[in-house]
């Protein structure tokens, strides 16, 4: 599938105007069924739509593993994804139910209240899956460049949010793109937790803001480092402080500003 298309563009530039093809971006709906209920509709990028449906099931705390699912079926009705879970897995799927649409823009549209969403993050797994990970200030520094120019996408359109997962060397792991954010992380964890790398030891570095919806997903995982070229809100700053995750923002040259979790950023 084509992740970005041509199109017709009537372009005025100063006293100029003139006809040329532009490149947009490609978005479509996605509809996620698990065993029979419809569970969401994402506004996604077409492309990588297993990895989309993998960490959309983890990081929304409907499952608990990758592995919980027996398969997942992309080819028998267009843009509808659906998930068959093991016989031996029990999920509330009425209670999960949305019936929404979470446009690209929104990730935490539609759950009836943020108390819910920090009650599906158990005090166990941020307690026991934060890893001893640490990364330098410098390696830390050149993620946005790294992540920028790997995009290849972008690239074409300009207009797709990515995200990436980079060791403590600064090796850029795994990056995937979307027109929605969260998609963008859900696509990359959903991909690091189908090949099994190990998320207590990454850093998750983003080409835009950091929501608080940003901050739930990667405690989800178990990600220790969250970092970002634009700023947080003041929700997903609070979050990071009761997770014990560290959330970075503003990164601009030689400047971030740490919002919790210095320690693990070295000089």
């Amino acid at each position: 599938m084509n992740k970005a298309e041509s199109l017709e563009i009537t372009k005025f530039n100063g006293g100029e105007i003139c006809e040329m093809e532009d490149m947009v971006a490609v978005e479509e709906p996605l509809q996620i069924t698990v065993d029979g209920v419809p569970i969401a509709v994402v506004m996604r990028t077409v492309g990588d739509d297993l990895d989309l449906v993998m960490g959309f099931l983890v990081t929304e705390g409907i499952i608990d593993s990758v592995g919980f699912v027996r398969r997942v079926d992309l080819e028998q009705k267009q843009n509808h994804a659906l998930v068959f879970l093991e016989d031996d897995v029990e999920v509330d799927l009425a209670r999960l139910q949305r019936n929404l649409y979470s446009a690209s823009s929104c990730g935490i549209c539609g759950k009836a209240s943020i108390d819910e969403v920090f009650l599906q993050i158990k005090e166990d797994k941020i307690e026991n899956e934060r890893g001893e990970f640490f990364i330098s200030r410098e390696n830390l520094m050149g993620a946005p460049d790294i992540l920028k120019s790997s995009q290849d996408v972008f690239e074409q359109t300009g207009g797709l949010h990515a995200a990436g997962l980079f060791s403590g060397d600064g090796e850029l792991l795994l990056i995937r793109e979307d027109v929605g954010r969260h998609n963008a992380i859900d696509k990359v964890i959903g991909s690091a937790l189908s090949n099994g790398l190990d998320l207590r030891n990454v850093a998750l570095q983003l080409s835009g803001r950091v929501s608080f919806e940003v901050v739930q997903k990667a405690l989800m995982v178990g990600i220790p480092v969250v970092a970002a070229i634009s700023a947080p809100t003041s929700l997903a700053v609070d979050f990071a402080k009761r997770g014990g995750l560290t959330l970075v923002g503003f990164m601009r040259g030689e400047r971030m500003n740490v919002y919790s979790g210095a320690e693990k950023v070295r000089l």
